[in-house]
């Protein structure tokens, strides 16, 4: 990530870079993870058909690259990490659907400027890149909105801090330990993890809740369309969740029941992930 604002860490592009693989195992190394992998797929199966030409951008590895390209989707692959890209290309290649990708660049989502207005059916942001960028979200967001047609929609996923805080709770205690209650307590004012970079297990991320989420998309200049947690039911024991696996009948189901409680108002801000799709507003009326 080039230099662009003092408070957005200089090394995100050197995190990507040294967690490598890690961003293509976490979707599979357990149930919430399938879960999780699942729940983003139907959110693209609701927007997206086949022959859109789709900007990802936080491609990362190549999970929802492949998911995209096997939706029949001809893709532009960007992430700011130099590592992440070639590992997407690896894992696209051993997919066999690399003839759809018609790209693949070292972007910042903060600067799109490569791209020309309303020249993608839609933008992916998959995997918290609004969460990398801190106080530059709305422009990020915004010129996601600016390279998308008109009305079409930025399917994205920020981390969630109420429902991490519930997840990983375990945690507290540890990290209080080393940064302080006050410290801590600053945290959970505004999710900002940059105040907890002494703790062990940290990295620099914003942890959103959803009435965040919502002023960040009006601030952008768009409305939301539809949200969802990203793993609420699959927050339970894994253990009890991997019986769920044993049949294709029973895994649809869990799928099913997941994807209607996700939605729930009172949901949302419990996943480890909030999950939405939005357009801008100001375009509504070249369509």
């Amino acid at each position: 990530m080039s230099p662009h604002n003092d408070g957005v860490p200089a090394d995100i592009e050197a995190l990507f870079d040294q967690i490598g693989d890690w961003e293509w195992l976490r979707l599979d190394t357990d149930v919430r993870g399938r879960v999780a992998f699942a729940m983003h797929q139907r959110l693209l199966a609701r927007y997206l058909t086949s022959g859109m030409r789709v900007l990802e951008v936080g491609a990362g590895a190549g999970r929802f690259t492949i998911a995209l390209a096997q939706m029949g989707c001809r893709v532009v692959v960007s992430d700011v990490s130099s590592v992440q890209l070639a590992l997407n290309e690896e894992h696209v290649n051993a997919a066999g659907v690399a003839d759809t990708i018609e790209d693949r660049l070292q972007v910042d989502v903060r600067d799109l400027s490569r791209f020309e207005d309303h020249s993608f059916d839609a933008v992916i942001a998959y995997g918290g890149p609004l969460s990398y960028v801190f106080e530059d979200a709305p422009e990020a967001l915004r010129e996601c909105f600016r390279v998308a047609r008109a009305q079409g929609p930025v399917l994205a996923s920020v981390m969630s801090l109420a429902g991490s805080g519930r997840y990983f709770v375990e945690s507290f205690l540890p990290t209080i330990e080393v940064v302080g209650l006050d410290t801590f307590r600053a945290f959970l004012d505004d999710g900002d993890q940059r105040v907890l970079a002494d703790a062990p297990g940290t990295h620099p991320c914003r942890l959103f809740t959803w009435d965040e989420v919502q002023a960040l998309v009006a601030e952008a200049g768009g409305e939301v369309l539809a949200v969802l947690a990203s793993n609420w039911l699959s927050l339970g024991p894994d253990a009890a969740l991997r019986q769920f696996e044993e049949s294709e009948e029973l895994w649809n189901t869990l799928l099913d029941w997941e994807e209607r409680f996700c939605a729930e108002p009172g949901a949302i801000d419990g996943g480890t992930h909030i999950l939405f799709a939005a357009r801008a507003t100001d375009r509504l009326a070249e369509s």
